[in-house]
């Protein structure tokens, strides 16, 4: 089926909302563990998660406009600078997704949903204990989307945690070993099965 740009804009609110975020494909799911000045846990599913760089290691996740709702993550990182990315396995991925539901600051989707927090090497955020990958982030900037108001919230690697199992000799991770969830569109969660790598492409001979 086709969509021009007027039938775009024309469209039932919840089916664009669908249609549009899942036809860019599979995106990477993750929790976001960030913690409040009053030391209170938030928790959150992203699926805008994208690698910026490796040398320094940077990660960036786009969050929707901070002005009329307020954003507990963005806040918390505001405050706090840290915050933890997790990934979201087959175990948690139900639970996982509750934390989309809109609570009040003062209570953490921790407690709602029964995910257990884990603190590693006092580290100043909350990890998630089940996540077989956990990543330590400090904030370094935000950069605003005018278009749509939407921010691009940048943040350096400070440490690292992956099952030994997942990690090879080589550095790569393998994902589908514990069952590492992808979401399409907002919802839709999947496991891969299999990776199939090709390597280190150099341009052939002509």
């Amino acid at each position: 089926m086709f969509f021009d740009e007027h039938q775009i804009e024309k469209l039932e609110k919840i089916y664009r909302v669908n249609l549009m975020n899942s036809c860019s494909g599979y995106k990477s799911a993750n929790l976001i563990g960030t913690i409040s000045n009053n030391g209170q846990y938030n928790l959150a599913v992203f699926s805008s998660i994208v690698h910026l760089g490796s040398n320094p290691p940077l990660l960036g996740f786009f969050l929707r406009p901070t002005e009329l709702v307020p954003r507990h993550t963005y806040l918390n990182i505001k405050e706090k600078e840290f915050y933890t990315i997790n990934s979201i396995d087959k175990l948690n991925f139900e639970k996982a997704h509750h934390t989309s539901a809109k609570y009040p600051r003062d209570i953490s989707e921790f407690d709602i949903t029964g995910i257990k927090p884990k603190i590693i090497t006092d580290f100043p955020a909350p990890f998630v204990d089940s996540s077989s990958i956990k990543i330590g982030m400090k904030f370094v900037e935000e950069i605003k989307i005018k278009h749509n108001r939407s921010r691009l919230i940048v943040g350096k690697i400070v440490s690292l945690d992956v099952k030994d199992e997942m990690l090879n000799n080589d550095g790569f991770i393998d994902l589908y070993k514990s069952q590492i969830a992808t979401i399409s569109g907002c919802d839709g969660y999947s496991f891969p099965v299999k990776n199939e790598r090709q390597g280190y492409q150099k341009p052939r001979k002509i």
